[in-house]
């Protein structure tokens, strides 16, 4: 039997090396001079692999798709991911909320380790981009590359999404399905930064926080929360906590982002706080005060949201002016005026509906012999590891579906 695997990505190599390993034919096509392109950047160039937690944390981290993933996920766990790449010789290691790694930090190691399985078993590689499925009497046979014409026994789509075009994921997945007949969901970036209403982010470019709390807030109700660092820009917001935080605006209506600066601390002891510090420098301005909690950049902001004018010394600070400073240090709001570009996010949200395709097998129900497996799909994950896992896991039931 032959197969031809579209996407030299993450799940189309899994997908490729499986399937040789049953025994197939494998012609892995990938529209970049090297495989691997996106995954090379994942995890800030460290690639973060999966995550070492069971079904259940697994299946929590899912909001879309995670029924229909449940089969793949009991194929190939995160366990069975660690297993596999530990076999390949790569050394792993967990850290903070079972987020896995390779020791060497260097996602080039994944790569590295997938290319040379991908050699070892036999799969071919070609360089090209598919323009059409060829499907025979409903039935999926192979595909054209311009005027190439490569024919199989069936064919795996996993050419991912439409974030990172300059990777290769400029949307092929879906034009493809699209002509098998398939609907595709709407498309729209997750894991991706923030846009701002508010002028102070821009004043603050730059400025990384770390150890602090973000709140993210629909129509005044908390959707999200979690603790660690996230970066001002130009634009808005960014970093890890901001990345997890839109993954969870899946709905219409007014989102908000609360930043407390001092999560360890509650109202009355952040009032001591800042008395310790008045009774240090009671004759210092405010400005002088702030900086002893908060970065430089964020002093003038902060006052601003407080009214307060900067000449305000600190023995002459009223209660209700120290319980103002506080309440801004705990609670530094901002409005989302919206995502960045879709070309900006980690991954796509939206895709082919998974209703249309097995979850048992990742074969499409519209046209026998054509699988799906990563991105394609409309399933996604927050950050943690979740997304490549189920890469990996569609790719694992796809190479076997025929077995």
């Amino acid at each position: 039997m032959k197969t031809i695997v579209i996407g030299g990505g993450a799940a189309g190599c899994f997908a490729a090396i499986h399937a040789a390993y049953y025994g197939e034919q494998v012609l892995l096509i990938e529209k970049n001079k090297m495989i691997g392109k996106k995954l090379r950047i994942t995890g800030k160039g460290r690639c973060n692999l999966t995550n070492d937690c069971d079904l259940d944390t697994l299946m929590k981290n899912i909001p879309c798709g995670g029924r229909f993933l449940y089969s793949a996920f009991a194929a190939c766990s995160p366990q069975d991911v660690m297993a596999y790449f530990e076999n390949l010789g790569v050394r792993l290691k967990v850290e903070r909320g079972n987020r896995v790694f390779p020791v060497s930090d260097q996602a080039a190691e994944i790569v590295q380790a997938l290319h040379d399985e991908l050699r070892r078993t036999g799969v071919e590689l070609t360089t090209g981009t598919v323009t059409e499925l060829l499907i025979e009497d409903g039935v999926c046979k192979g595909v054209r590359c311009g005027e190439k014409t490569y024919r199989g026994d069936r064919v795996i789509l996993a050419a991912g999404g439409a974030t990172y075009p300059g990777t290769g994921s400029e949307g092929d997945s879906y034009r493809l399905a699209q002509q098998a007949g398939h609907t595709i969901s709407p498309l729209r970036p997750s894991l991706v930064p923030l846009e701002t209403l508010e002028r102070y982010c821009a004043e603050m470019m730059g400025i990384s926080l770390k150890n602090v709390t973000l709140r993210l807030k629909l129509d005044g109700k908390t959707i999200f929360e979690e603790q660690g660092e996230m970066l001002f820009t130009h634009f808005g917001v960014s970093g890890p906590l901001v990345l997890s935080a839109s993954a969870h605006m899946d709905k219409e209506g007014t989102y908000t982002l609360h930043i407390d600066m001092k999560p360890a601390l509650d109202m009355e002891m952040l009032d001591k706080r800042l008395q310790r510090e008045i009774a240090a420098q009671p004759n210092k301005q405010l400005p002088s005060l702030m900086r002893k909690l908060v970065p430089a950049g964020m002093v003038s902001p902060m006052l601003g949201r407080c009214a307060f004018p900067p000449y305000l010394r600190g023995n002459s600070l009223t209660r209700e002016q120290r319980r103002r400073i506080c309440e801004v240090l705990k609670d530094f709001s901002f409005t989302v005026r919206g995502t960045r570009p879709i070309a900006e996010g980690i991954i796509t949200r939206g895709g082919v509906l998974c209703k249309e395709v097995s979850p048992k097998t990742m074969e499409s129900k519209l046209v026998p012999g054509l699988y799906f497996a990563g991105e394609v799909l409309d399933a996604d994950a927050y950050t943690g590891g979740f997304n490549l896992q189920i890469a990996f896991s569609t790719a694992y039931l796809a190479a076997g579906a025929c077995r």
